[in-house]
C-alpha cells in the first residue's frame, strides 16, 4: 500500500515538486509538468508526453535528450487537464510543432485534445498520436478503442529520437504512428494497488488466483485464472502476444521486435529475470531476435503487483530509432552529447482572467454562486471516500479526490474573482477553468465544459433568474453531451444531468421560483443517479467489466447529485436573493 503521503489530495503536486527538485539535471517545472532542463535548438519538432501520476517512469521519468521534450502530469490516476497540457507544450515549444502524446483513455483524450485545439488556435502545428498497444481491451478489428499501457515507451522513444534527428513535424508524426502500429502488450495481476489515503486495493484476487487483461490504473483485469510458474507466465505472455502479430509482421519468424518486460509496481526485478530467462527461449524459438530488451519499471500503477510483456516489432528505421542514444531520469540509453542549460526565465508565463464590467445586479448575485461552490466542498468533502469507492468498482477510485480537488480549486477560483468585482458569468467562468484545470481527467473536464457552457448564459449584465438558469444548464447538458460524447443510458454523469436539466427547465416555463425548480429538479437527479446501479457502462474505462458494476452506481452521476443537492441548501437560505422568471433585482 501506500504509505507515504500527507494530504492525499495533494499526493500528486508534491510528487511533482519533489521529482522536479530531484531531477533538475534534465527536468524543469513549468505550471502543469515538467519539460527539459537543457537546450533544445530552435525549429526542433517537440513531443510532449503525459497523463495521470503513480506510473513513474511514465511520465515525468521520460523527459530528456533523446526522448520526450515535456510531460503534463495529472492527478493520480487522472488525465492532465487542458490547461496542464497547453501549459507544457507552450514551455516546450521551440518552433518546429508540437506532436502530443499519450495513452488511450477518455480523459486525456477529452484535455489533450482541448490543448491542441487552442494551440492550433495561436497557429501553433500541433498533431496527436495516441498509444493504443493492450490487446485486451479491444479487438483488433476496433484497435482504436484499445488503451494505452507499457507499449507507449516503444512509442514516445522513437517519435523523440526521430525528433532528436531533425526529422520534420510530418516525419515524426508518421514514425509515432506506425511505432504505436507495431505494438502489442498484455499484463497480469496478483493484487491491486492502493492510493494514498485509501484503506484497501482498489481490488483483489483471490489467494492462488491472477487477474489477466488489465490497465495500468488499478483496474481490475477482464478475466481471471491460477497463478502459473515463472515459465508458465512466460508463456502465457508470449503465446498471446504471438498470437496477434501487427498487420505488417508478415510472419513472426525471421522479424525483430523489441522486448518490454514491466513490474506494474511491487513486482522485483529478480522475479522478472526469472520471467525473461523463459521469454527469451521462447522468443528465439519462434525465430523472433530480440532487439535491445527493456526489464524493470517502465509503467507502473503504484504498488500492483503484476507484470506486463511488450513486443514492438520493428523495421529498420524504428529499430535505428530505438537504438538511439537517450538521457532521461528514468531512462537511459547509449551516450548523448550533453545539452546546455536552458534559460528558464520565459517559463510557465500566462495572464490571470480578465475581470468583465459587470452590472450591480449581477454582482450582487455572485454571493449566492459563491455560497453555493462553498456548500458544493464541504459535501464532496464528506462523500469523497464513498465516491471513490463506488468509483472503484469497475474503475480507478480516482473519481472522490478528482471531484474534491476540482470543487475546491473552483470555490478559490470564484472567491478571488468575487473579490475583484466580477459578475455572475464570470465567476463561473472563472470556478470552471480552475476546477477542469485542477480535476483533470473525464470529469474535471466535462465540469469545465459545463460550468462554462452555463457561465456564458447567464452572463454579467442581469441577476440569474429560472428562466436564464435552465437555459444555462440545457446549453451545459448539449455541451457534456457533445464533448463528451456519452449518451443516455451510458451509465454516466449524463444520466443524472439530462433528467436534472429536463425539470429544471419545464418547472421554470410554469413560472416557478429557482429554488422551488432547483429542489424538483435536484430530487429528480437523485433518483437517476440511484437508478443507474442497473445500467451497464457502455463507454470508458468501466466499460471492460460491464457487469462487475451491476448494483453500483454509477460515480459521475452520484457526485453530479450531490453537488445539485448542496447548491439547493443554499438557493434555500438565499432565496430572497434570486428571482422568480423574468424579473431581475
Amino acid at each position: 500500500m501506500t504509505r507515504l503521503f500527507n494530504e492525499p489530495s495533494r499526493f500528486a503536486d508534491q510528487l511533482a515538486e519533489g521529482f522536479a527538485v530531484a531531477s533538475s539535471r534534465w527536468v524543469r517545472a513549468v505550471p502543469g509538468g515538467v519539460v527539459r532542463s537543457t537546450e533544445i535548438a530552435p525549429g526542433t519538432v517537440v513531443v510532449v508526453i503525459g497523463g495521470g501520476s503513480g506510473h513513474y517512469p511514465a511520465f515525468g521519468g521520460l523527459v530528456g535528450q533523446g526522448l520526450a521534450h515535456g510531460a503534463a502530469m495529472g492527478n493520480v490516476f487522472a488525465s492532465p487537464s487542458a490547461q496542464q497540457v497547453y501549459s507544457v507544450a507552450k514551455a516546450a515549444d521551440v518552433g518546429g510543432g508540437i506532436l502530443l502524446a499519450y495513452c488511450n483513455y477518455a480523459g486525456d483524450v477529452l484535455n489533450f485534445d482541448q490543448a491542441q485545439e487552442r494551440l492550433r488556435a495561436e497557429g501553433i502545428d500541433c498533431r496527436t498520436v495516441v498509444v493504443t498497444d493492450d490487446i485486451y481491451s479491444a479487438p483488433a478489428d476496433e484497435i482504436h478503442r484499445r488503451r494505452g499501457i507499457a507499449g507507449n515507451l516503444a512509442v514516445f522513444k522513437t517519435a523523440g529520437a526521430a525528433a532528436e534527428a531533425g526529422y520534420s513535424l510530418d516525419e515524426v508524426v508518421r514514425v509515432a504512428a506506425s511505432a504505436n502500429a507495431r505494438t502489442r502488450s498484455f499484463g497480469v495481476a496478483f493484487n491491486g494497488c492502493t492510493l494514498p489515503g485509501a484503506s484497501a486495493p482498489l481490488f483483489t484476487v483471490p489467494k492462488g488466483r491472477m487477474a489477466i487483461g488489465l490497465g495500468i490504473h488499478g483496474e481490475p483485469g477482464v478475466g481471471e485464472q491460477g497463478i502459473p510458474t515463472a515459465d508458465g507466465l512466460a508463456e502465457l505472455l508470449v503465446s498471446t502476444l504471438l498470437a496477434e502479430t501487427p498487420p505488417k509482421v508478415d510472419s513472426a519468424s525471421g522479424s525483430r521486435a523489441v522486448v518490454l518486460l514491466n513490474s506494474l509496481g511491487s513486482v522485483t526485478f529478480e522475479e522478472l529475470f526469472v520471467v525473461y530467462r523463459r521469454l527469451g527461449q521462447l522468443l528465439e524459438s519462434a525465430g523472433i531476435t530480440v532487439v535491445e530488451p527493456e526489464v524493470g519499471h517502465l509503467c507502473t500503477s503504484f504498488d500492483m503487483a503484476g507484470v506486463s510483456l511488450t513486443l514492438f516489432w520493428v523495421d529498420d528505421e524504428l529499430e535505428r530509432l530505438w537504438r538511439a542514444p537517450a538521457d532521461t531520469p528514468a531512462f537511459r540509453k547509449g551516450s548523448v552529447v550533453p545539452a546546455g542549460r536552458a534559460d528558464a526565465s520565459t517559463a510557465g508565463v500566462f495572464a490571470s482572467n480578465n475581470i468583465a464590467l459587470a452590472s450591480p445586479e449581477s454582482r450582487a448575485s455572485v454571493v449566492v454562486v459563491v455560497s453555493a461552490l462553498q456548500s458544493v466542498v464541504s459535501a464532496i468533502d464528506e462523500q469523497v471516500e464513498e465516491l471513490g469507492r463506488i468509483d472503484a468498482v469497475a474503475g480507478d477510485g480516482d473519481h472522490g479526490i478528482g471531484m474534491q480537488r476540482g470543487a475546491r480549486a473552483a470555490f478559490e477560483a470564484a472567491h478571488k474573482a468575487h473579490e475583484l468585482g466580477a459578475g455572475v458569468g464570470t465567476v463561473l467562468s472563472c470556478a470552471a477553468d480552475a476546477w477542469a484545470d485542477r480535476a483533470g481527467g473525464a470529469s474535471g473536464a466535462l465540469w469545465g465544459v459545463a460550468l462554462n457552457a452555463l457561465a456564458k448564459r447567464l452572463g454579467d449584465s442581469a441577476a440569474p433568474d429560472s428562466r436564464s438558469v435552465s437555459e444555462g444548464v440545457a446549453n451545459a447538458l448539449a455541451a457534456v453531451l457533445r464533448f463528451g460524447k456519452a449518451s443516455i443510458g451510458d451509465k454516466t454523469m449524463v444520466d443524472a444531468l439530462a433528467p436534472f436539466s429536463e425539470v429544471l427547465s419545464r418547472a421554470a416555463a410554469d413560472g416557478v421560483p429557482l429554488a422551488d425548480a432547483w429542489g424538483a429538479a435536484a430530487e429528480e437527479a437523485r433518483g437517476a443517479a440511484a437508478k443507474t446501479a442497473a445500467l451497464v457502462p457502455r463507454i470508458g474505462r468501466a466499460r471492460l467489466h460491464p457487469t462487475k458494476s451491476l448494483g453500483t452506481p454509477d460515480a459521475g452521476a452520484a457526485s453530479f447529485a450531490v453537488v445539485v443537492s448542496a447548491v439547493h441548501r443554499v438557493l434555500v437560505a438565499e432565496g430572497q436573493r434570486v428571482s422568480p422568471p423574468g424579473e431581475s433585482k
